[in-house]
Formats: C-alpha cells, structure tokens, sequence
C-alpha cells in the first residue's frame, strides 16, 4: 500500500521561527505616581532575582485604582473638553454640554461624588511577567481591591446576578469583576483598570463584513452607516475606537475596548508582512473629520460627536472581515498601574481640573426656559407644547425616577388590571439609579440613564396615564416619537455624564417610594431645582434625533 504517512517528515527542512508580537507596542510613556512600597520583595531563586508580590499589594493597588477612576480623569481628556470652549466652529450646545463636564470634574475631584452614577464594571487586566512570583490568587486580590473600593466610597452596585433564568439580585458589592491575567514580559507586573458603564458597554458592536468591504470607499461609507447607531445614549463626545479585521471575532471586540482606552496608542503606523496589528492614522483623521459632519455633536447637535478617533488593522482570515466598533464615554475611567522591584505605581491622573475651567463662564445653550413641576400634569404638558424642540429648560419641582426594573413591575400592574400608581401620572419620570449618598449630601451622584431601554413601555404606560413627560439620555425609537403624539407626550434629554454635577446643585431630596428591594432600582421621589434638560420629542411628533438620521 502506497498511503501517505500521518505524521510529516522531521527531516524536511523549514526556515527558522520568527515571532512576531501581534501587539508590538512601543515605550510606556505613562506619567506614574508611586503609591507604595509595602508587600514587594526581591529574592534569588535558581540563580535569578525573582519580584515577590504579596497578596496585600494586589489588593491595595486595585483599591487605589477603582477610587482614583471615579473621581478623576487624565489631563487629555480635560484639554479636549477645554478646547471645545475655544473652538468658534463648536455649537452652543456643544460648550454647554462641554463645561457641564468641566464642572462636574471639578465635583467629583473632590473624592466624595463620583463623576457618574453607572460607576461601572470592574474590569482588570493583568500582565504578569516571568520573574515575578505570586500566591497564585491574583485574581481574587484584585477583586477583592474592586470590591473594597465599592463598598468604602459613594459608588453604585450596579452588579445582578441570576437566581434562574428569569429571577435576579442585586450582588450589593458590584462583584463579580471581570478580571483577564495574561503571561507577558520579565520583571514587572502590569495592569489597566476600567470601571465601564453600561451604557457606553452597550455601544460595542460586531460586525461580520466580507472582504469585499475593503476599498476605500465602501468601508468609509460602511463605517459612517454604523457610527450613526451609535447614537447618544453613551454620553458623547466619545472616543471612538473603530478595529478592522482579527484573528477572532472576540480578539476583535477586545481590541476595541483597549484602543477606546487608548492603551494601544503605542502601535506602528503601518502593517508588516509579519501580520502585525497597526494604527491607520490617516483613516483616524478623516472619520474623525465625518463625525464633525454629522451634526449629531455632544449629544444635543453640533461638531462634538467624538473627542477622537482610533482605528486599528489587523490580520484576519482570508474568508473573514470582523469588524469592531466601541466607544469610551465621557465617563472616560481607566487608568494603568505597575508592580516593579522599586515600588508600587499607578497612573498619574488630573487632581486639579479647575485649571481647565474659563476663567469667566459663558453664556452657552441658548434662551432657558423655566418649568414649574409643582402644578398639575395638565399645565406642565401645556407649558412644554408651548416651545419647540431643541428648547433649552430649567425644570424645578418634583420628579419620580424608575428604570429597567421598576418600569417592568409598574407593567405586571397593568396587566393584572390595576391602574398606575398616582405619582406616576402626576410627575414627569426620570430614568436614572443613583450612587450611595454620601454623609451630608442629599443625593448621591444621580445623572440619566440610557433611554431607549424604557421605549417598549412608553405606549402602554401613556395610554394609562403615565409616563407623559420623561427625562433621560439619548435617542429613542419612533415608537416612542408616535406615542408621544398619541398621547400628549414629552421626551426630554438631560445630559449624560454630569451625575456629580447634578446631585451637587440640581437634586435637592431623595426618598424611596416603593420597591427598595430593587436597590439603586426602586421608585424614587426627588426634588429638583433648576434641573437642566432640552425638549426632544414634543406631543406634535416632533423628534429632534430624527432630523440627524437617530430616530
């Protein structure tokens, strides 16, 4: 028999192995703090100086971490707000949303609000070079850290965990973290830290293309189809990170994660027949310049949809065009730490935003129109009707707040045959779920949640009497455009990402109405005063988000 062996020929020569790092990043330029030197030593172990790293050192690192990234944000970040005060191409509304960000990152710099209520996932990633030696529970001393940062400060539990598949509970410590420990470099132990909030977690896309997308032409206008779904809701401006091809469909998510971070900043600019990853910086440019264009702006229509742009190429499958898209929003939390033989570091963020404050503040936003919520729903429905939308208001008064949950217990009503609750006909509704209070305050950090999750109820609840004028973040389905003039409706776009802001000046007392069981989602009762908003949907069926193809 003449059949092939199954095993290749060990004598057939092949040319040397030659590795190529799929991420071949370039120097660390990172600004460090050194925050300890407790729990680390050096010994020798067969010859070589191995870094011990105790357990404690872990921990305390990623304590220090999820506190810092609550409270504050890199310089970067702060100069690209500044500079859209200063760009006279920039929409009134876009200064308006932009020093609101200014002033609420002053806030939250003073360690006792967080800068958003959504205080996030926690998200670890560890590289943990080869002489480096731990107990081998790393991850659970890093989760501990995350979990020890939740309870101690003003932060949100925003964590449920399925009881069935249908019966959840809140965690009530934001565990469980997502923690990624990889093997890579000699003798440090890197990290990156991120808090990511659902919203901005929600706008991560995948898209199965083929490679027929790849010409200049039809992957821009491939690419500008899918930016505009990105919508508002995540709290523009963004930072878009956009990733071309990958070797998997999950490594093309989880590239774009790290590049909305920035943390791949430090690649090439150009490919290699090696088939590494690169930054185009060119294709960064001019999406960032399409983004300008659309109109959509920080959030209320203008030129700052996106802070900036990052666009990463690599390797694929010949039969495969994954392509990934993702946002950091303007809750824009991470932060990178290190273990080495000298101490214990951690990134150095902006303590001191106020330097990015104008020294004189500026009339931004256009005509303010103030709202009386203290009258019947009537007059305040007749008030809104009054104005068109893009109407910048200033609203005083009572408001109920309920989201996801408390909107589905508010439906099991209806449908037993039970009316809605009076409170929930006579006040405008504010989607939202705030942070722990902290001692002395009033509220803790209470800014909008993403609207669109609440769109499937809004015909049903109108049409008990409910929901006729609700508060929120970002763009909605026409459903929601066509039972607002229906029935009478409002839709009114609070900005996201200015939680500390809001609770310092805006919210004024927060009392549990019902279901506290659901914790940071129960019916609250809040009193506001001169709590900004722009009208979106009016009862004419107007919708502002429409006129920028997001409705």
């Amino acid at each position: 028999m003449n059949a092939p062996t199954a095993f290749p020929d060990p004598a057939k020569p092949v040319p040397p192995y030659k590795h190529t790092p799929l991420f071949p990043l370039g120097k660390d330029e990172t600004p460090y703090k050194k925050i300890s030197s407790e729990g680390i030593r050096v010994e020798k172990v067969l010859g070589k100086d191995m870094l011990v790293v105790s357990r404690e050192a872990l921990r305390a690192l990623s304590e220090a971490a999820f506190g810092d990234i609550n409270h504050y944000l890199r310089p970067g970040h702060l100069k690209q707000l500044r500079a859209i005060l200063e760009d006279g191409e920039a929409s009134p509304n876009d200064k308006f949303v932009a020093l609101d960000f200014l002033k609420n990152a002053n806030i939250a710099a003073g360690g006792v609000l967080p800068m958003c209520q959504d205080t996030g996932t926690a998200i670890i990633m560890g590289k943990k070079g080869c002489n480096v030696i731990t107990d081998g529970d790393d991850e659970a001393a890093l989760s501990e850290g995350a979990r020890d940062a939740y309870l101690r400060r003003n932060l949100r539990y925003s964590q449920v965990a399925p009881l069935s598949m249908y019966e959840e509970k809140n965690t009530a410590n934001n565990m469980p973290a997502q923690c990624e420990i990889y093997a890579e470099g000699d003798d440090a132990y890197k990290f990156m830290f991120m808090a990511k909030g659902g919203g901005s977690a929600n706008k991560s896309f995948l898209f199965q293309a083929t490679p027929s997308v790849l010409t200049k032409d039809r992957l821009l206008a491939f690419l500008k189809e899918k930016i505009l779904t990105l919508g508002t809701a995540a709290c523009p401006p963004y930072h878009l990170a956009i990733v071309i091809g990958g070797t998997s469909a999950e490594l093309c998510m989880k590239t774009v994660k790290l590049a909305s971070a920035r943390y791949l900043d430090a690649l090439p600019t150009h490919g290699s027949p090696d088939g590494n990853a690169f930054r185009d910086v060119e294709m960064e440019k001019e999406i960032h310049k399409m983004t300008q264009s659309l109109g959509v702006g920080a959030q209320f229509g203008g030129k700052y949809f996106c802070h900036d742009v990052r666009v990463i190429r690599m390797p694929r499958h010949g039969a495969s065009l994954p392509i990934g898209l993702g946002v950091s929003c303007s809750a824009d939390r991470q932060v990178l730490g290190k273990i080495t033989k000298d101490g214990i570091y951690l990134e150095e963020l902006e303590h001191n935003p106020a330097q990015y404050l104008p020294q004189v503040e500026q009339s931004l936003g256009g005509e303010v129109v103030k709202i009386d919520l203290n009258q019947p729903m009537k007059d305040i429905l007749a008030t809104f009707s009054k104005y068109p939308i893009k109407t910048r208001v200033s609203m005083t008064g009572t408001m109920i707040v309920a989201r996801d949950s408390a909107h589905a217990k508010l439906r099991e009503r209806l449908e037993k045959g039970e009316p809605l609750p009076d409170y929930f006909k006579n006040h405008p509704v504010y989607y939202a779920g705030p942070a722990k209070t902290p001692e002395g305050y009033a509220s803790g950090a209470f800014g909008p949640t993403t609207a669109g999750r609440m769109d499937s109820f809004v015909d049903q609840f109108q049409a008990a009497g409910g929901s006729m004028v609700m508060v929120a973040k970002g763009n909605r389905a026409p459903a929601v455009r066509e039972a607002c003039k229906k029935y009478g409706g409002f839709y009114l776009g609070s900005i996201g990402g200015a939680a500390a802001n809001l609770a310092e000046h805006c919210i004024k007392k927060v009392e549990v109405l019902e279901y506290p069981e659901l914790g940071m989602e129960a019916i609250w009762r809040i009193e506001v005063v001169d709590f900004p908003a722009f009208i979106i949907i009016d009862d004419k069926g107007n919708d502002f988000f429409k006129e920028l193809n997001l409705g």
